[in-house]
């Protein structure tokens, strides 16, 4: 029986005559070289290449198969703070990783020193992997990255991930679109506080208006402002928010309140990043949907 994966031929061979236990093996072997599950990295030089990987919301489990088996065949990993970096552990010793996250309001590189290294370890033939927390597309900048590279000549693609965006609120058992009450979501970026002016591009008067299910990240350091915008701009103060920290990891916190209450619950329960924040009737799904019983975090 013969399994390929990751560019390997392997062969297994019983010394019984057992062809279905031969299967079942090869099988296995095929499943774990698929899924990066076995060391895939090669030992002699390549071409080099990028591949800007989306680590999802924070568990390691939730990171596309193609993200996971590219992360096996890495020679670099270029790594953000939010990545799973439980994946980390898993690299072969060899492997070069190169931290560049950086803390809410913090020091740490550029983005065009970030897009310069890629582009240099590409070009000394390293396969590359940017390891991303959620989607590489999602305010993750991924478009700078994917630019330089094009730019640079250096053979790229995008692994997408999966957004906490969605996740986030999944985590704490709120769907963003439910039939009868939510058939639209928006999210935005709340690093730019309301009122900052000519170089913000968010319409806070249309996030007022409409859609059913706002979800802000980035956003927890400037809640009050947002919050006091919604309002003032004809959002009901007593629409329901949650915010959902740390989502899919054991030591998730969910806090649920209102427009007119958040920001004074969010200080008074001591929450800072990183955490999404979901407004709009949804919001009060979780305890209908489950029984009053929401899904508690993960174990760890």
């Amino acid at each position: 029986a013969v399994a390929r994966g990751g560019g390997l031929l392997v062969a297994v061979t019983g010394e019984t005559a057992d062809p279905g236990r031969t299967r079942a093996v090869r099988d296995a072997v095929a499943l774990l070289l698929e899924t990066g599950e076995l060391p895939l990295r090669a030992h002699r030089p390549g071409p080099g290449r990028v591949a800007l990987v989306g680590g999802g919301p924070g568990d390691p489990g939730l990171i596309t198969v193609r993200g996971r088996r590219l992360l096996a065949e890495a020679d670099v990993v270029v790594v953000d703070r939010l990545a799973p970096r439980a994946l980390l552990d898993r690299l072969d010793p060899a492997v070069e990783v190169v931290d560049v996250g950086k803390t809410p309001h913090g020091a740490g590189p550029t983005q065009p020193d970030i897009s310069a290294l890629l582009v240099q370890r590409a070009r000394a033939g390293r396969r590359v992997v940017r390891l991303k927390g959620g989607d590489p597309f999602v305010f993750g900048r991924g478009g700078e990255e994917v630019l330089a590279c094009v730019r640079a000549g250096v053979p790229v693609e995008v692994v997408p991930g999966v957004t906490s965006a969605v996740a986030g609120p999944a985590a704490a058992g709120i769907p963003v679109t439910h039939r009868g009450v939510a058939a639209d979501f928006a999210v935005v970026s709340g690093h730019v506080e309301p009122g900052a002016g000519p170089g913000s591009v968010i319409d806070w008067q249309a996030l007022a208006d409409g859609p059913a299910t706002l979800v802000l990240l980035m956003a927890l350091d400037r809640l009050g402002p947002a919050a006091a915008a919604l309002v003032a701009r004809g959002r009901p103060g007593d629409t329901p928010v949650a915010v959902v920290r740390r989502a899919t990891l054991p030591d998730q916190q969910v806090l649920v309140a209102t427009l007119d209450t958040v920001a004074a619950e969010v200080a008074r329960a001591g929450l800072r990043p990183p955490a999404v924040v979901v407004v709009g009737r949804v919001v009060a799904l979780r305890e209908q949907l489950w029984g009053g019983a929401p899904p508690a975090p993960p174990a760890s």
